[in-house]
């Protein structure tokens, strides 16, 4: 991925392959309730033996009663599956097969399902074979489904941190002002994102990047802001190093892209002798994704610089 400066300071990239183990960590974990599908078929089973009875009367009140909650029990297990398959996907780098496995459940009213599903469009968004008006309708997509994930659910972490990158990544297509007014939303869920869930080191390292981002905003886009807030966003490169560090503190070596972070953060605060340290790890990191083998490319580009310069 390319260093975020120039026209593209606004663009918070993070391809969901490269995003981190932390990246894709379910909210809540699921619980096995071996005699749960059992209870249901054998409801099921009994209402096909009291079809020609009234189901009342054959069943009797407490067991009708209790009913629509073994289907509501039954609809869970099944989003939980579907979410344990997506998750596997996820893990594999399947990302087509992911977003066709979502996408049959647009309409889910579950927002643990409806983030993943931004997540997915927002990947295949990504892909180099997807087509640009394809990207832009994806992208957008992406956003929407973030959106009411954070509608069903405001204290998940995950669709704080997801709506927030979307955010950003809709700002491509609607110029810097749009990027500069959605500043402090995508910065508010950010930090959201670490309230609710402080081990998540993705969400750390956004806001890690979100503080670089402004650290070194170019003076006109600093002059645009201006127009926009009474006191524009603004960061340091000191705040963006706390980030970073505390998102390597809560998963060491999660991310490729956070080690570069520390590298460039430190080459701005003229440390040379850690620059030097975490750019040789960013460029030493195995490869597992295209993402990676950029980072690579950056960092091995920043040490020959640095080394240049002696």
């Amino acid at each position: 991925m390319a260093a975020v400066a120039g026209s593209a300071v606004f663009r918070f990239m993070f391809k969901a392959t490269g995003i981190g183990r932390s990246g894709c960590c379910r909210v809540w974990s699921g619980i096995s309730r071996p005699g749960v599908r059992a209870q249901v078929l054998r409801g099921g089973k009994n209402l096909g033996r009291g079809l020609t009875l009234s189901l009342l009367t054959f069943l009797g009140y407490d067991v009708y009663r209790n009913i629509p909650g073994f289907l509501v029990v039954h609809a869970d297990e099944k989003v939980e599956e579907i979410i344990d398959r997506a998750d596997y996907l996820y893990g594999t780098g399947e990302v087509e097969k992911l977003y066709h496995l979502l996408i049959d459940h647009k309409n889910s009213t579950n927002g643990e399902l409806l983030w993943r599903l931004a997540r997915a469009s927002r990947d295949l968004a990504q892909l180099e074979s997807t087509s640009v008006e394809r990207k832009k309708q994806l992208t957008y997509e992406a956003l929407d489904f973030a959106g009411k994930s954070l509608e069903k659910n405001e204290l998940s972490f995950a669709a704080h941190k997801w709506y927030a990158i979307c955010i950003s990544d809709v700002g491509d297509y609607e110029g810097i002002k749009a990027k500069i007014a959605n500043a402090y939303v995508i910065k508010e869920h950010f930090e959201k994102a670490i309230e609710l869930n402080p081990k998540d080191a993705t969400s750390i390292h956004l806001m890690g990047l979100w503080c670089f981002t402004f650290a070194e905003l170019p003076w006109v886009q600093q002059k645009i802001a201006a127009m926009f807030f009474a006191t524009p966003p603004s960061s340091s490169y000191e705040e963006a190093l706390q980030y970073f560090n505390k998102a390597e503190q809560a998963d060491p070596n999660f991310y490729s892209k956070n080690l570069l972070m520390m590298g460039k953060t430190y080459m701005k605060l003229k440390n040379e002798k850690l620059a030097l340290l975490w750019l040789t790890k960013a460029r030493d990191y195995p490869a597992r994704n295209e993402e990676d083998k950029q980072v690579q490319k950056e960092a091995n580009e920043l040490l020959k610089l640095i080394s240049k310069q002696h």
